[in-house]
């Protein structure tokens, strides 16, 4: 195998740039998030949305990715299928 001498990165103002303007954005989203979380604990809507039981977190999984669930019998029939002897 050949050996040959690492790759030398170079770091343009235009990248700078860019990523401070991406992570600029992403701060002013989170504060929008924040501030929408905030207002929404103020109005009563977040501390429901907190209180949700664990079913109902579950159905909004199963509802989110199309699954539906089907119940399953708890007879020894249906482990078993019918034995008749």
């Amino acid at each position: 195998m050949l050996r040959r001498k690492p790759t030398r990165l170079e770091l343009k103002l235009d990248d700078i740039e860019e990523f401070e303007s991406i992570r600029k954005d992403l701060e002013s989203r989170k504060k929008q998030r924040e501030d929408v979380d905030v207002v929404g604990a103020s109005d009563g809507e977040g501390a429901i949305g907190l209180s949700n039981d664990h079913k109902s977190r579950e159905q909004m999984i199963n509802d989110r990715i199309g699954y539906k669930p089907q119940p399953k019998p708890n007879n020894r029939s249906s482990q078993f299928g019918s034995f008749e002897f």
